[in-house]
């Protein structure tokens, strides 16, 4: 299996972060009871002669909440304007001017995965070309374990419905449904060969920000099917990743579906955005324990969440070329942010606002004067997967309407 990835400064940085912050919950049992029983679920036979799934698939332009997998326009959403029962949203809020705002906030996100069916039948087998090149058959999707460093695989799969056969999870994968899973990344983004083939999966979902390559590489020696998917995150993806995951568990259907209803959720999102010809300067910080102090830029999820509100990356905007980079005071005093970004273990482990003032030159931006910290819980912000029209809501009235 040859190593396959991208950006390995978002892998490294972020995997610092999300390692650190993960809480391990306690699992007395594994996803069918402790027995180690493998529960077989029924499948619907698959057309021989259908092409390979890709699980590479080409993102989707615009966000992905106009045109369908064929390209072919959505059907519209449902506004305000065809309901005469909906109520007028107070829109006055978002009127004002967002720099007046004083103090922190935290946007508040449901956790709940909402899957769109119950337990569906996967049509197996299927054949899947995988990221890393190799071709891969499932034909069992009865135990299911799903594993990246946001958490966007293990997201998909509850959120089609097949939940109740994912066995384990990754330390970022923390919603409700899925705490109580065995933890296969203790150590953040490295994976536990014994401890995945303990749970004795019929599938892994993956990619390249979790390894070490030699353990994938381990498990499919153990007759495991392996497939990698793209690990880069943004919105644009989104589309193209549930489709990809959908089709190798063979339940395409229920990937459309998906598809269809996170595309709208992010559409009605984005509209929450304020219009205007000045908005908001925001950067997005990157900080454990007084010890790192990144701010983000082009390529590393942030920059896509702050567009979607409609500001700008501050990392962008000056310049820098990498995911995360390491500036100096006078770069982000001249960076001037109006509001600071983080995620919630990060803010906790520098001590709170208090600590984030203290952090060198952030007391001297407008973000700094004016205590205008805005941090999301950290398994949430970067994820890029179903929910994501729930994370730039909550971010955008965190802030806009804190």
């Amino acid at each position: 299996m040859r190593a396959w990835g991208r950006a390995p400064a978002v892998v490294v940085a972020v995997g610092l972060l999300m390692g650190a912050a993960a809480c391990v919950a306690p699992a007395d049992d594994a996803a069918d009871g402790g027995t180690g029983a493998r529960s077989a679920s029924q499948s619907t036979p698959a057309d021989p002669a259908a092409d390979p799934v890709n699980a590479c698939q080409e993102p989707v332009p615009g966000f992905g909440v106009t045109v369908d997998a064929d390209g072919e326009p959505l059907p519209p959403r449902p506004t305000d304007a065809d309901d005469p029962t909906a109520e007028d949203e107070d829109d006055s809020d978002r009127d004002g001017d967002p720099r007046a705002i004083l103090g922190p906030s935290t946007a508040v996100v449901d956790q709940t995965v909402t899957p769109v069916a119950d337990d569906p039948a996967p049509a197996l087998p299927v054949t899947v070309e995988s990221c890393d090149g190799e071709t891969v058959v499932v034909d069992d999707a009865s135990r299911i374990l799903a594993v990246d460093l946001y958490g966007t695989l293990a997201e998909i799969v509850f959120s089609l419905g097949l939940g109740d056969h994912v066995v384990g999870r990754d330390a970022s994968t923390g919603f409700p449904q899925a705490a109580a899973l065995p933890l296969v990344t203790p150590g953040g983004h490295d994976l536990n060969a014994e401890a995945i083939l303990d749970l004795d999966p019929t599938v892994v979902l993956t990619d390249a920000s979790v390894g070490p390559p030699e353990v994938q590489q381990q498990l499919r020696d153990a007759g495991i099917p392996v497939i990698f998917f793209d690990d880069a995150r943004d919105l644009d993806r989104i589309p193209s990743q549930i489709r990809a995951v959908a089709g190798a568990l063979g339940v395409p259907d229920e990937g459309e579906r998906l598809v269809e209803r996170t595309s709208g959720e992010i559409a009605d999102a984005l509209a929450l955005a304020p219009a205007g010809a000045d908005p908001l300067r925001i950067a997005f910080l990157y900080t454990r324990g007084g010890m790192v102090q990144l701010l983000a830029g082009p390529g590393s999820g942030a920059d896509a969440m702050i567009r979607a509100i409609g500001a700008v990356d501050v990392g962008t905007d000056i310049g820098l070329d990498r995911p995360f980079t390491q500036i100096t005071s006078e770069a982000l005093i001249e960076a001037a942010p109006d509001v600071i970004i983080m995620m919630t273990k990060g803010l906790e482990s520098i001590g709170g606002v208090d600590g984030m003032l203290r952090l060198p030159g952030v007391a001297q931006t407008p973000a700094g004067e004016k205590l205008r910290v805005v941090d999301m819980a950290d398994s949430v912000l970067l994820s890029f997967g179903p929910r994501s029209g729930r994370t730039i809501e909550a971010l955008a009235h965190a802030v806009y309407q804190p």
